[in-house]
């Protein structure tokens, strides 16, 4: 048999264990996985010394287009996610305009994202005030999860995202347990954090710790156990985007240990900067709920160590760099969002796997097979025979510094800029299509297609 690919004598990382394996690969697919396979390929690719790990699985990255694609454009975005070992994500329903409610909106981002992708993709529908209505639409025309807001977010441009009430809240998630969908949520308390922040302005309090300080941990916590409550009423399947502390995270395991069914994600920033780097480093590491204390950053390791955190996300949140500027040094009028999706595998397998012990396999749950289980991406996530080849080659010998001429962001900013990371991805392919090399960059065409847990959808691809 002639195969496409053969990726050999790597260590690979499966589900329990590592182990030096060849993996060949057919029409997409990974055929074949032996410890020495020597049949012919159109291409050979030696991974003696790296790891060779399912590729990252983002599900929650706001990429802009339609309608803002100035802040970031589906290519990009996926420039930067593959060039940092994402082989999939899920786009979220906010950022673009107009916002994913609808099932004309969902068509508009389906439209605007094709032949514009070096990854594949899923997408989100939204939760808002308003489109009740509209939520099974969305689930039937793709949409492998919903999004909706606590705290409050959007603006008073038409079609753009607007937060939840309580009433929509509950009654979304009753809407959504009938359907089988899961609801994921960004948990602060909006009435909280608003006049926490109005205070601080009033005050002249306008520094980084000022805006730590309107968003503390309780804010978070008690938005969590109120959606907690609802969805144990509801019966609504849970997911907690972004969180960033210890409290938070064991509430939420509570409720799973008691039979709810929900999960939740923390993201790089939140166990590699701190307050005091927020103040260091300025707007640029702005993002909500924000950067914690060291001693709220230790906390939430711990939580992920002891295998509490389901997965690790980017909440890649770009904007124009003008976006991330005051001219009365305000940081509560600059764009609360981290640029960050290109660095997330290397970062934390160098934080958590190199510098704290935790076990590759464990890591590889966190980045691929948890969030491919999660939200029904059942060709994707794991190193097996049929699966998608979504493959990562990573190499933990190599140290960089992260420059801003290497970042394939739109507009290149992000607040790992100047960061020395002992760790490196090397090659990212993408159903055996290699679209990531550390030499060569970016290869070929965008060859990213649309993902859906929707059998009925995946049949006619709109």
């Amino acid at each position: 048999m002639r195969y496409d690919l053969i990726v050999k004598s790597g260590k690979v990382v499966f589900g329990d264990e590592v182990r030096v394996a060849d993996i060949a690969i057919s029409g997409g697919v990974i055929s074949a996985i032996a410890e020495s396979i020597d049949e012919p390929a159109r291409q050979i690719v030696n991974a003696e010394g790296q790891y060779v790990m399912p590729g990252m699985i983002d599900t929650h990255v706001h990429i802009c287009e339609p309608g803002r694609t100035e802040w970031e454009g589906f290519l990009s975005g996926t420039k930067a996610l593959a060039a940092g070992g994402t082989t999939s994500y899920v786009d979220m329903p906010l950022n673009a305009l107009p916002a994913t409610v609808d099932k004309a909106a969902l068509h508009l981002k389906i439209q605007a994202a094709k032949g514009k992708n070096y990854v594949d993709y899923a997408l989100y529908g939204g939760l808002v005030p308003g489109n009740l209505g509209k939520l099974a639409e969305l689930a039937e025309e793709g949409v492998v999860a919903f999004k909706c807001f606590m705290s409050t977010c959007g603006s008073d441009i038409p079609n753009d995202f607007k937060n939840v009430d309580n009433y929509t809240l509950y009654n979304g998630m009753k809407k959504l347990a009938e359907l089988g969908a899961i609801l994921s949520i960004h948990a602060e308390d909006a009435n909280l954090t608003d006049r926490l922040g109005e205070e601080m302005v009033k005050q002249g309090k306008t520094t980084a710790a000022d805006y730590v300080n309107s968003r503390p941990v309780f804010a978070e916590v008690e938005a969590v156990k109120r959606a907690l409550y609802f969805g144990k009423k509801t019966g609504c399947k849970l997911h907690f985007v972004h969180i960033s502390s210890a409290e938070a995270v064991e509430e939420i395991v509570k409720a799973r240990e008691e039979g709810q069914d929900v999960t939740l994600e923390s993201c790089p920033h939140y166990f590699t900067m701190t307050t005091d780097d927020f103040e260091r480093i300025g707007p640029v590491a702005k993002c909500a709920p924000p950067l914690r204390s060291d001693e709220e950053q230790a906390k939430l390791w711990d939580t992920l160590l002891e295998g509490k955190i389901d997965m690790l996300t980017s909440d890649h949140s770009p904007c124009p760099p003008e976006m991330k500027h005051s001219s009365s040094n305000n940081i509560f009028e600059v764009w609360g969002g981290i640029t960050g999706c290109q660095n997330n595998v290397d970062l934390m397998f160098d934080e958590a796997v190199r510098k704290r012990g935790l076990p590759v396999t464990d890591f590889v749950r966190m980045i691929a097979a948890n969030p491919a289980k999660r939200f029904g991406l059942s060709q994707k996530g794991e190193i097996a025979v049929s699966k998608d080849a979504d493959l990562i080659l990573v190499d933990d010998t190599q140290s960089y510094a992260v420059a801003k001429e290497d970042l394939y962001y739109r507009h290149q900013h992000s607040p790992y800029i100047g960061r020395t990371i002992h760790c490196r991805v090397t090659k990212t392919f993408v159903r055996g299509h290699l679209v990531f090399d550390l030499y060569q960059g970016i290869v070929g065409k965008p060859i990213g297609q649309w993902i859906t847990n929707n059998k009925a959808v995946s049949a006619r691809k709109l």
